[in-house]
């Protein structure tokens, strides 16, 4: 490993941001994206004993939320007790974080620091305010953006009582009187789903297709009504949904909305490595886009790692976390590979130089 990379400048002991003038010149790796997928991958590679930076625009996608559940040991904690409590723990590892926000990468081809072995290059890593760091692999976990229905009160209720996961919010809205907003194909999949959790579902056809005869069997069987025209609006009274408006002025009482929003990964950091999007699919349906990984979360950029909800839309904040696990051990391990293919080479180079004087002795 290379004398800068050893170098790199504790993090403060509380988890807090680190500070420009403690960044170091070049890290092991450079992880953009401070959520759970960027966090657990820096905590093993912490643990790893590499030189790691976390930068963290800091929107994360859940910070509407109240609560994430699902999350074994931590079910119903706050999203930012969560992400603190991750960054006090990278930070026993060394492991840096920075407040601040990526606008390009891009890898130092022909540069002096190239690696051996065309498994992979350095990176540069540009802040918006100028500053720059390089790294040996990156790993990108920036998430998503939840792209909401254009209708008014949607995206004001987003995470409290507009909700789209039902494993994420279905038991706190159970037996509430919930609507479907239908904006798409996976309507009546989400009606259905829902009403695992209350028996009072209504689907408001909105802007989706009309259900087939074996979905309005399916629809009719589990007691959701199907409600057609237009919703013009949510309506809020003293902080809380109370029901939805239709075009026609009808009123209908619900206590929570269920929505299907686009899920638009957060590539911009990708795409000025060359790395695109490709779009995401569910039962035949567009649900939004992707960057495409393997199972470790490598792309096809050599030295390019993805981890949680920009290459895995529906996943969860368990799910993101176990994916930065992987993506950070196929990162050491990819590291590892690196620092062994330099030491045999200088182990080599070594051994020849030894050797040169008695094959000279032995010349008439």
């Amino acid at each position: 490993m290379e004398e800068s990379v050893k170098k790199a400048a504790s993090p403060s002991p509380s988890g807090q941001s680190a500070s420009r003038h403690e960044l170091a010149a070049v890290y092991d790796v450079v992880v953009v994206g401070g959520g759970a997928a960027g966090l657990s991958g820096a905590l093993a590679l912490g643990r790893a004993r590499r030189t790691v930076l976390v930068v963290d625009a800091g929107d994360s996608r859940n910070a509407p939320a109240g609560q994430v559940h699902n999350y074994l040991t931590s079910e119903g904690v706050a999203p930012s007790a969560l992400l603190a409590t991750g960054r006090a723990e990278v930070a026993e590892y060394g492991v840096q974080v920075l407040s601040a926000t990526v606008t390009a990468a891009r890898h130092l081809a022909g540069d002096h620091t190239e690696t051996v072995g065309g498994t992979g290059g350095r990176f540069r890593v540009d802040l918006a305010d100028g500053h720059c760091v390089r790294s040996r692999r990156l790993l990108v976990a920036t998430g998503l953006v939840d792209e909401l229905p254009e209708v008014p009160g949607v995206a004001e209720r987003w995470g409290r009582d507009v909700l789209h996961c039902p494993y994420c919010h279905g038991w706190e809205v159970r037996d509430q009187a919930l609507g479907i907003l239908g904006t798409g194909p996976m309507a009546v999949h989400a009606a259905l789903s829902f009403r695992q959790w209350s028996p009072d579902v209504v689907l408001f056809a909105h802007t989706s297709p009309t259900p087939s005869e074996e979905q309005a069997e399916k629809l009719a069987a589990r007691g959701i009504t199907v409600i057609d025209g237009e919703v013009s609006a949510l309506e809020v009274r003293d902080d809380r949904l109370v029901g939805v408006r239709l075009r026609s002025g009808e009123f209908v009482a619900r206590q929570a909305v269920v929505v299907t929003p686009r899920f638009a990964a957060r590539a911009e950091v990708l795409g000025t490595l060359g790395l695109g999007t490709t779009d995401y699919e569910m039962a035949g349906h567009v649900l939004g886009n992707s960057v495409p990984a393997d199972a470790t979360g490598a792309t096809n950029r050599p030295g390019v790692w993805v981890a949680g909800n920009v290459t895995d839309p529906l996943g969860q904040v368990i799910t993101a976390a176990a994916a930065g696990l992987q993506a950070g051990a196929a990162i050491n391990a990819d590291l590892i590979a690196e620092d062994t293919a330099r030491a045999v080479s200088a182990h080599r180079a070594r051994s020849l130089a030894t050797r040169e004087p008695f094959s000279a002795q032995r010349e008439p």
